[in-house]
């Protein structure tokens, strides 16, 4: 996972290579925008949709799990007749 710290050690790097005050807020807006760029290529979700996510699946392997233990019954049901 990215760190937030990661970007703003970038930026106050860059502050203290650049003197001028124009050439700094331009270099930040390039970085800016190449970071935006890179990191929506790379398909990230959030936290929170994330963890619906694994919320939905939690419930579906439960279901799952019951559903064969019915079909186990069923099929011993059968069995014995």
């Amino acid at each position: 996972m990215i760190k937030p710290e990661l970007f703003s050690d970038l930026f106050e790097q860059a502050n203290q290579l650049l003197p001028g005050a124009k050439q700094r807020e331009e270099l930040q807006k390039s970085i800016q925008v190449m970071m935006q760029s890179s990191l929506a290529k790379l398909d990230l979700v959030t936290r929170k949709e994330f963890d619906a996510q694994a919320a939905v699946l939690q419930r579906t392997r439960a279901k799952v799990d019951e559903l064969e233990k019915q079909l186990e019954e069923l099929s011993g049901k059968i069995d014995k007749q």
